[in-house]
């Protein structure tokens, strides 16, 4: 059995946790598409919040506590970095996830893809899955919003999601979503030939808008899902009209999109309407919620442990 995740933020890397227990148990082979729109350059490196999210919560050392970042982190860099006055100050690394990015970084500069990097760096980590960047060309997601940027302009400007999520809260007036050279990059090696072979393609409950979309608007890459053979269940990140982590309301509603499971699974919507889902599973407090053209069951959804995601992915599995 093949599985292909469409991935991205902490949420998205804790599902990947249930989705590789279950694939031990059935030798499934798992293949994770792992959103690079929140990628970023910071003091000269390049930084990848999902893929090292993904990448250190499988392989053991992200901070369970935070939720982000490596466990037993260390802020002297940081604390450097402030003294000197050098922006952005919003955005902190620390200094064990600083190696991941000085390498990174230096490998990309020698000429590697992305692609090709996140496979080096996954040998320390060892995820036991398959994780594929997107693409390898730039695509960064940046918000277009109004309101004050220190130089007392009050129009329309557009910034880095990271900036717009991390320095303002998601707290200013915003207009929309634009994935910047989204038009021109091209699949990553390995993520067409992923979906045309998968069995099933799982949507985790990850942001809709921000760490999802941004895969999907890669040219070729929603047509190899919505036209491959494998059907595609999804997995709502709303329970009882909340998030379960993050802001994805406040991006929900920048859409015009209702904070609901029934609100996601309408904006992915079904495959027979030229949407993307076959099934969608929703908790026990959205009993009720549809779809048209979508099977909608319910299980609970909260990633409590290991053993509740893979539950999770059983009945997202059992869909199908």
């Amino acid at each position: 059995m093949r599985i292909v995740v469409l991935t991205g933020g902490i949420g998205g890397a804790r599902f990947l946790l249930g989705v590789r227990a279950y694939a031990r148990e059935v030798a499934a082979e798992v293949t994770a598409v792992v959103n690079v729109g929140d990628d970023l350059l910071l003091h000269g490196l390049k930084v990848c919040p999902d893929l090292d999210s993904v990448m250190y919560t499988l392989g053991g050392g992200a901070d369970p506590e935070r939720g982000w970042g490596r466990v037993g982190e260390t802020w002297t860099v940081k604390s450097e970095l402030a003294a000197y006055g050098a922006e952005p100050t919003w955005f902190g690394l620390g200094d064990k996830d600083i190696a991941t990015h000085l390498v990174r970084t230096t490998m990309l500069n020698a000429g590697y893809p992305l692609s090709a990097v996140t496979q080096a760096l996954a040998t320390r980590w060892e995820p036991g899955l398959t994780m594929l960047p997107a693409t390898d060309d730039r695509l960064e997601t940046h918000v277009v919003v109004s309101g004050p940027d220190g130089d007392g302009d009050q129009g329309q400007r557009a910034i880095h999601f990271q900036e717009w999520w991390v320095r303002y809260r998601a707290d200013l007036p915003t207009h929309r979503f634009v994935f910047v050279g989204a038009e021109t990059a091209k699949p990553a090696p390995g993520v067409l030939e992923a979906i045309g072979s998968a069995d099933v393609v799982l949507i985790a409950p990850s942001n809709p808008v921000v760490s999802i979309a941004p895969i999907l608007a890669v040219p070729g890459l929603r047509e190899a899902v919505t036209d491959g053979p494998a059907p595609v269940v999804g997995v709502s990140p709303v329970i009882g009209g909340a998030p379960v982590r993050g802001m994805a309301d406040r991006c929900l509603a920048v859409l015009g999109v209702e904070c609901s499971a029934a609100g996601v699974g309408g904006l992915y919507g079904g495959r027979s309407a030229g949407g993307l889902l076959d099934g969608w599973l929703v908790a026990p407090e959205d009993e009720g919620a549809l779809v048209p053209g979508v099977t909608v069951r319910t299980a609970p959804l909260r990633m409590t442990d290991e053993a509740a995601t893979v539950a999770m992915v059983r009945a997202a599995l059992e869909l199908v």
